[in-house]
């Protein structure tokens, strides 16, 4: 393939800035949401995600709705830490990816395990959007799998 491939350095100072833009703001999200999800409100509001997904469809038999939930919101929390820690040590940044991809996907999995998750509005086919962010942070994962240290 012939192609522009986008290479990280000091002297590319705007894909530098995009990078950077692009990890602390996921760290952030990761953080923010991971955090929400020690609430009773978040954990109400995954629990159809989780118990119609084939891989998570069983955990409410075993923990409460809050466990679920606050193990979720760790593993979030630690990606991000991950992701930040990654700045000042590079051999993080393959165990972040790797936790954010696996994350991601699950998440964009729900769109098609939970039912009444689309709907149509105006002859439109929509979704609840939240989910929808995960394409740019799976996206975002994969792109930092496969740089140099």
């Amino acid at each position: 393939m012939n192609g522009t491939v986008l290479k990280i350095d000091n002297e590319n100072l705007i894909g530098k800035t995009g990078y950077y833009l692009s990890l602390f703001g996921t760290v952030i999200i990761l953080l923010w949401i991971g955090i929400f999800k020690f609430t009773p409100t978040e954990a109400n509001a995954i629990k159809p995600l989780v118990e119609n997904h084939f891989l998570t469809f069983f955990v409410y038999d075993i923990v409460s709705i809050q466990a679920v939930s606050d193990t979720i919101g760790v593993i979030e929390i630690i990606i991000a830490l991950l992701l930040l820690f990654s700045v000042k040590f590079a051999s993080l940044r393959k165990y972040a990816a790797i936790g954010m991809i696996i994350t991601f996907l699950i998440t964009l999995s729900y769109l098609f395990t939970t039912p009444g998750l689309w709907k149509t509005v105006d002859g439109i086919l929509i979704t609840d959007f939240f989910i929808v962010k995960d394409i740019m942070l799976l996206g975002f994962g994969l792109m930092i799998l496969n740089l140099k240290k």
